[in-house]
Formats: structure tokens, C-alpha cells, sequence
């Protein structure tokens, strides 16, 4: 299918959504959780691959504060039954190195479903001006 149910987004943009509230509160545990395996990751500092159990790690160690986001022009297609992809446009505030910055990104995720529910393979994200 190269689309989504409503059911089917609705589900998907919740799973995202946790994922971010799991960062806000550095939930390292559920970040985990939702990861998958081997995690690729692309964004600024270039392309990483994350095993779960560093993801977690990551999560409640990092240098970071996220205070506060909001998405929008939010996508979900699903080429597959198991397969969901969601793009969308983010208003990020966070604290790096102590100081507090309002950032814009547009961001996607590749989700996969398997025995053990829907876990996050693949996430890039990329600055806006």
C-alpha cells in the first residue's frame, strides 16, 4: 500500500511523539525501547549507527535538554504492512553546552514492525533556516 489509514498514521505519529517525550525526559529506557537493533541515524554531525543499548545510554547522558517541541506538515505513507515511514517539520527548543536555542528541522523516521510491535530503524533530520 503506498498510503496510510488514518488508523494507521494516528498510530505511527503517536509512536513518534513518544519517542520525543522520551528524549524531553531523557528516558533512556524508552528511547530503547523504541529503537530498533541497529539504529541509522543522519543529521548534522553526519551518518551513525546506534545499537539500542548505546541509545538509551545516549538518551540519558547527552550534553542536551530538550524543552519543548511541535510538529508540523506531518506525512505518514506505508509501502508495506510492516513498513511506515513519517516525515514531518519540527519547532525544537533545547540547551546545548548551556545555551538555549529555538531551532527548525525537517525530520523522518522508518519504523518496521515485528513480533515485538513497531520499533524506529531509521531517523534524519535537517536543519532549517
Amino acid at each position: 500500500m503506498a498510503s496510510s489509514s488514518k488508523a494507521a498514521k494516528d498510530e505511527i505519529v503517536q509512536l513518534e511523539t513518544d519517542y520525543w517525550e522520551a528524549m524531553k525526559a531523557k528516558d533512556g529506557k524508552r528511547t530503547a525501547s523504541l529503537s530498533g537493533t541497529n539504529s541509522l541515524v543522519t543529521g548534522a554531525r553526519g551518518v551513525v549507527s546506534i545499537p539500542r543499548s548505546k541509545m538509551g545510554k545516549m538518551t540519558e547522558d547527552g550534553h542536551w535538554t530538550l524543552e519543548d517541541y511541535e510538529f508540523a506538515d506531518v506525512h505518514v505513507v506505508q509501502p508495506a504492512e510492516n513498513v511506515a515511514i513519517i516525515a514531518y517539520s519540527v519547532r525544537q527548543t533545547v540547551t546545548m553546552d548551556g545555551k538555549r536555542q529555538e531551532l527548525k528541522a525537517a525530520d523522518s523516521s522508518t519504523w518496521v514492525r515485528d513480533a515485538d510491535g513497531w520499533h524506529c530503524h531509521a531517523h534524519s533530520e535537517t536543519f532549517l533556516k
